[in-house]
C-alpha cells in the first residue's frame, strides 16, 4: 500500500514572523490547521464532510484562543489599532461559524473554499495587520543584552 503524501499549501516563512515567539508558534499551528484542511480535499464529499466535523469545533477554538492572546498584547501595550484588529477577528470568526453552521444544516459545502478562504484570510491578516502591530511593540520595545526585545510596564507608558 503506498502512503498518501502530504502538500503544504503553505509554507511557514520568517516573512510572516511578527517577532513574538508566542504569536509566530500560533500562526504555524494556523498554517499547519490550513494544510491539514488542504489535505483532506479529496473530492470524495463524504470523507471531506466527516473530517470537517471531527475537526471544526476544535479549530475554531484555537483560532479564538489566538485572537484573544494578541487582543490581550495589543490591550496591554495599548495598541493603538486594537479595535480595528478585533473587528477582523470577530469577523472572521463569524464566518467561520457560519461555514459550520452550513455544513451541520447540511447545505452546500465545500471544504476546498472553507480551505482557500482560511489560507487567504490568514497570510493576508499575518501580512498586514499583525505586522502593523509589530512595527508598534518595535517602536516601544527596550532591547535586552541579548539582543532580544521585551516589553515591560515602562515601555508601555512611554509608548502610549
Amino acid at each position: 500500500m503506498l502512503k498518501s503524501l502530504k502538500t503544504e499549501l503553505v509554507t511557514w516563512s520568517p516573512t510572516f514572523s511578527v517577532g513574538i515567539k508566542l504569536i509566530d508558534d500560533q500562526h504555524k499551528e494556523l498554517l499547519k490547521l490550513t494544510n491539514d484542511l488542504f489535505n483532506h480535499c479529496i473530492g470524495d464529499e463524504k470523507a471531506e464532510r466527516m473530517y470537517f466535523q471531527k475537526v471544526i469545533h476544535s479549530a475554531v477554538s484555537y483560532i479564538k484562543v489566538h485572537f484573544a492572546t494578541e487582543e490581550k498584547i495589543m490591550l496591554k501595550t495599548n495598541f493603538p489599532g486594537y479595535a480595528e484588529h478585533k473587528k477582523q477577528h470577530d469577523s472572521f470568526i463569524l464566518t467561520i461559524v457560519d461555514q459550520a453552521k452550513t455544513f451541520e444544516e447540511a447545505r452546500q459545502f465545500s471544504l476546498s473554499t472553507i480551505t482557500k478562504f482560511l489560507k487567504n484570510w490568514i497570510l493576508e491578516h499575518i501580512a498586514i495587520s499583525d505586522k502593523q502591530y509589530f512595527d508598534y511593540f518595535r517602536k516601544i520595545a527596550t532591547r535586552k543584552e541579548d539582543g532580544r526585545l521585551s516589553i515591560a510596564e515602562e515601555d508601555i507608558k512611554s509608548g502610549a
